[in-house]
């Protein structure tokens, strides 16, 4: 995987999702419902705070026998978590992801989250690279610009 770079090469024109540390389990978990996502960014103004995942949300909430309704998500949110700025090379954030059990990362500047990477967005850049490697083969071996002629 050649030096795709998480933004604009692995996310783009991403529509962040985002709430307050005062936001509840219930609200956060409704907006991952709608929008069909499984982690939640926690924001005062643009500053991340925090992380909120679906596995946050069954660990401290549910299985913690919590009110959703009731609890501030900074009371479950994985506070100050690891970022990674835009410019980074994708495969940084697959090792970062890898070595401590993520499938969120929130791409951030200065404090300010301008995105979120996910191990989904990771797997269908690998998966276009291994095609495109596959393609790059089969044209040398098989034709297409190789040609046992024309090298001497």
């Amino acid at each position: 995987m050649p030096t795709r770079k998480l933004m604009p090469d692995v996310i783009k024109n991403q529509e962040l999702s985002c709430l307050p540390p005062t936001a509840t389990a219930r609200e956060a978990a409704l907006l991952m419902a709608e929008r069909r996502i499984a982690a939640v960014l926690v924001t005062e103004g643009r500053t991340l705070k925090g992380i909120v995942t679906e596995r946050d949300m069954t660990v401290r909430v549910v299985a913690a026998g919590l009110d959703p309704a009731t609890t501030p998500l900074s009371t479950v949110m994985t506070a100050d978590p690891d970022t990674l700025p835009p410019s980074s090379p994708a495969i940084a954030a697959m090792e970062l992801m890898e070595r401590h059990n993520y499938r969120h990362l929130p791409v951030a500047v200065d404090g300010e989250a301008v995105g979120m990477v996910s191990i989904r967005d990771l797997f269908a850049v690998v998966r276009a690279h291994l095609e495109e490697e596959i393609r790059d083969r089969e044209a040398f071996m098989f034709g297409s610009g190789y040609s046992a002629e024309g090298s001497a």
